[in-house]
């Protein structure tokens, strides 16, 4: 696939992480992630589940603005994502699953409401609450469970797949 091609696909991404809207990412879109995905799972902020999710909140967006922050400004444009994206990450999207690994984990222990893993339902209200389009919804929670069992994979093949839609080139990846 063309670069350009590419970009395009990475720049669509861009808007799954700009929460408010207003054109670029920073830590309050983060902050507010979290925040989001705590009321929708009635945690409290306090507790250690709450505390490891604005930890993990905090460690993702201090690794997408090392890679992607060129200018220093303590925020994300869209050309700077699309270009930290395309330079560092196309190459190399564990680096990019790394970064996200906090978080990702401390969502996972926030949904994982009975102790016995994240159910699909719980999956589709996190990718829900994350500004996932209603359409998309179903596909991504079926490629949550690929194999059918009614809840998501291990945390490696969960953080290969956000790996993968983000750092791939097709939108249904």
């Amino acid at each position: 696939m063309e670069s350009a091609e590419y970009e395009r696909r990475i720049a669509a991404r861009f808007a799954s992480f700009d929460q408010d809207g207003n054109g670029y990412i920073d830590r309050e879109d983060f902050s507010s992630a979290a925040k989001a995905l705590l009321a929708e799972f009635d945690v409290t902020a306090r507790c250690d589940k709450g505390q490891a999710l604005y930890i993990g909140a905090e460690a993702f967006w201090q690794g997408m603005a090392g890679i992607a922050d060129v200018d220093g400004d303590q925020r994300v444009t869209r050309e700077e994502f699309v270009t930290g994206a395309v330079k560092r990450l196309r190459d190399s999207p564990q680096r990019f699953a790394e970064i996200a690994r906090p978080f990702l984990r401390a969502v996972v222990a926030v949904a994982d409401t009975d102790g016995s893993g994240v159910t699909v339902p719980a999956a589709e209200r996190v990718l829900r609450v994350l500004g996932v389009a209603p359409d998309v919804l179903p596909a991504a929670t079926t490629a949550l469970d690929p194999d059918g069992t009614g809840r998501v994979p291990s945390e490696e093949q969960l953080l290969a797949a956000f790996a993968a839609y983000f750092t791939t080139p097709a939108p249904e990846a």
